[in-house]
């Protein structure tokens, strides 16, 4: 992709934002992760300062994917949001880490001890998934990795007690809208054990954008799936072992 095709999809993504017209693609689709991602940064650094990352894989064995996120989709103990903020309402029940400690990129990788004792304290959470362009899953795979993996915003819950104990393999996870029950699962998260992808967050995925920064909110996918909603409903992520999070988008 050269130089003006990428500043064109960048700008593209940006108007989209600020004018709520969705597009159909973007100007030049990138081709490769590497064209994605730099988009996706690009974007992310005209947005402001990134506050929090989302993370996921396919599978618990494949390579792990990103987005940044910004304080202007980033909500802590929220229990309503304006739905007229989003073109789609997409729900995701997951679990997310507030790290306490810088974990700057360096040469040598952080080991998963590290990482750990970086950790501050871990939530429920919602994510809402969202898109920039008109209707929801229309693109490539790159596209939509490009448009901040369809990020709306992450919505985070209160911290939960000894946190080191949870086993999140085993962490059973229902999604409950308007009192009908949407998902119930057992180690629902597509990626697997969590802890890896907080580990290639710190050695690969936060690199380009200076690695993870105390404060940081990272959130790993969700473990029911993506279940669109409609405006005024309500939410309600039942955790195992992690207590009950509500969330109205209306």
């Amino acid at each position: 992709m050269n130089d003006s095709a990428f500043s064109d999809s960048v700008d593209a993504l940006i108007q989209a934002r600020k004018s709520r017209d969705w597009l159909s693609a973007l100007p030049t689709r990138p081709t490769s992760e590497a064209e994605a991602y730099a988009i996706q940064d690009a974007v992310a650094r005209r947005l402001g300062p990134v506050v929090a990352w989302k993370v996921g894989a396919r599978t618990p064995d494949t390579e792990p994917f990103r987005a940044p996120i910004h304080a202007d989709t980033l909500f802590f103990d929220t229990t309503v949001l304006p739905a007229a903020d989003y073109q789609v309402i997409g729900m995701e029940a997951e679990i997310a880490y507030k790290f306490a400690k810088d974990l700057p990129p360096r040469t040598e990788p952080y080991s998963r001890e590290e990482v750990l004792d970086a950790v501050e304290s871990v939530h429920p959470a919602f994510e809402i998934v969202d898109t920039r362009f008109a209707g929801f899953g229309s693109q490539d795979w790159f596209s939509h990795m490009a448009d901040q993996f369809n990020h709306g915003a992450l919505v985070v819950g209160p911290a939960i007690a000894d946190w080191r104990s949870l086993e999140p393999l085993k962490e059973r996870v229902a999604l409950v809208v308007d009192g009908e029950t949407k998902a119930d699962t057992v180690a629902g998260n597509s990626a697997g054990e969590p802890v890896r992808l907080l580990v290639w967050m710190a050695n690969t995925g936060a690199v380009s954008l200076g690695g993870l920064k105390a404060g940081d909110v990272v959130t790993t996918g969700s473990h029911v799936g993506t279940v669109m909603v409609p405006a005024g409903s309500t939410s309600v992520a039942v955790y195992g072992t992690m207590g009950t999070y509500e969330l109205t988008v209306k």
